[in-house]
């Protein structure tokens, strides 16, 4: 038995495998560990979760829109829709068909309005600010008071167009759709204080 004792590192001298240890502290440090493994899985819990309820409350509070103000409505038909004085900042209208739809006031800075057809709509006192609006059709379209600074509108058709006090500065308009505006072209935008006529380098 010695021999085997001291082939096999046993300890047959009759005394406990624990002895000389605390069977409480035994369980304390298990409990030690499995207090560890909770902490560790709370933080992971929290480091999914954190993002969410931050977008969560940002989304709540006031005026917090703005990430969602982008909107996709190309290909589809707008005819008279009102979307007057509405936050549509480089939304998509591209392709749209809006005859008589209401965009006065609204906010359509930076929007694609690309082959979109809005005759006799209403865009009166529309920030279209750096809009992509070629090859569009705006024909009797109300435009007073429009502000159109550095707006893309080659291609597009303003026949009777209303475009009193509109700003048409560093916008890109055809030699012939330029000729034609200026015909009727008068008074000075409200917002920035520039002359249409000016603008529009008659």
């Amino acid at each position: 038995m010695a021999q085997l004792s001291r082939r096999f590192g046993l300890d047959v001298s009759g005394g406990s495998p624990l002895a000389g240890r605390s069977p409480q502290g035994a369980v304390s440090r298990g409990l030690g560990h499995q207090g560890s493994g909770l902490r560790g899985l709370g933080a992971r819990a929290l480091v999914v979760l954190l993002p969410a309820v931050l977008l969560a409350v940002l989304f709540a509070l006031p005026g917090a829109g703005w990430a969602f103000e982008k909107v996709d409505y190309t290909l589809t038909n707008q005819s008279g829709q009102d979307f007057h004085g509405q936050a549509l900042a480089n939304s998509s209208f591209a392709g749209v068909v809006g005859r008589g739809a209401n965009f006065a006031g609204a906010d359509l800075s930076g929007a694609i309005l690309t082959q979109a057809a809005f005759p006799a709509a209403d865009f009166n006192g529309t920030d279209l600010t750096d809009a992509l609006m070629d090859r569009a059709d705006f024909s009797d379209t109300d435009l007073r008071g429009a502000i159109l600074r550095g707006a893309i509108a080659s291609g597009s058709r303003f026949g009777g167009a209303r475009i009193e006090n509109a700003d048409f500065s560093d916008a890109l308009v055809d030699r012939a759709s330029q000729r034609q505006l200026c015909r009727t072209a008068s008074g000075t935008n409200p917002v920035s204080g520039v002359g249409t006529r000016e603008s529009l380098g008659c």
